[in-house]
């Protein structure tokens, strides 16, 4: 594939001096570009099947433009026909590669960016692609309905009878949490130390990336989903994630827990629909905890 031809359509006076493959994956290709006198850029390149990936990255990117410019890549050229995207380069490197000196400070300031992304109303409850997927009106209808697809999946992919059974029995208890939240925002859905970067030399969060996964939904999803790949029991990271964030609901830690079960019931199924093997035990494991707690 021709990196540079598809930089010359997004920025015709580049001259590029080096193209350095970053990731590569079913989805996409990114590479980075770096250029003569200008800022590198970010090109990903999607598989022709994945298409409808790169209109919902550009689509949620410019949902989040306005809120959180400087905090996250800006789209400069996307063009459909050959499945590439053009974004500027989001300065920083991982959070899952660095170690602050302050773990509190640093998830403080998570917690403000994601505060931030969840300021952004959505109509509806469902999975974003550039609209709301089999939109729901109601957050209980949603979940009853995410819960339900993903115990059926866990059943299907073989996972342990006993297990799926407590899972759903401690969800029909607790059922009613998930009508407390009123109203649907945006959620990045993936926000965890692989997909937040941190400037090496001062420790400071620079933004984040990735919203492939982004749907419309409770805010507190968005807050479980780092609880479950991140913060993983650390207090001190569970404590400045809520200390930046700001003003919750009165039953947040009720609501956290039921949507840890369900990302770690979703993260199950997808690596057992895909062959991965390695975790299986250990998420089931940590299911089972979750629904005796």
């Amino acid at each position: 594939m021709d990196i540079k031809a598809m930089v010359a359509k997004a920025s015709p006076d580049s001259e590029v001096t080096e193209v350095v493959q970053r990731t590569g994956g079913q989805l996409s290709t990114v590479f980075e570009v770096r250029r003569v006198d200008a800022d590198p850029l970010i090109v990903k390149v999607y598989a022709p099947e994945w298409a409808w990936k790169q209109a919902k990255e550009v689509h949620v990117y410019r949902l989040l433009a306005t809120e959180l410019n400087g905090s996250i890549p800006r789209v400069i050229h996307t063009d459909e026909h050959d499945a590439f995207t053009v974004l500027t380069k989001l300065d920083g490197v991982p959070l899952s590669e660095f170690e602050p000196t302050d773990w509190r400070a640093t998830y403080a300031e998570l917690g403000q960016l994601l505060a931030r992304v969840h300021r952004i109303p959505q109509p509806a409850y469902g999975y974003l692609t550039d609209q709301i997927l089999d939109p729901l009106p109601d957050n209980d209808q949603y979940m009853r309905r995410q819960f339900a697809k993903k115990l059926d999946e866990f059943e299907q992919l073989g996972g342990d009878q006993a297990l799926g059974e407590k899972i759903g029995r401690f969800v029909d208890r607790h059922q009613g949490l998930l009508a407390n939240n009123e109203a649907p925002v945006l959620c990045h859905n993936d926000f965890h130390e692989g997909n937040v970067l941190v400037d090496p030399v001062t420790g400071r969060v620079t933004g984040f990336i990735d919203v492939e996964n982004a749907i419309a939904a409770d805010p507190l999803i968005d807050l479980a989903k780092t609880a479950s790949y991140s913060i993983r029991g650390n207090a001190d990271k569970l404590a400045g994630l809520v200390d930046g964030y700001g003003a919750l609901p009165t039953d947040w830690a009720d609501r956290l827990h039921l949507y840890r079960i369900y990302h770690s019931l979703e993260l199950w199924d997808w690596f057992k629909s895909i062959g991965e093997t390695t975790h299986l035990d250990s998420i089931a494991a940590e299911l089972a905890e979750l629904v005796n707690g």
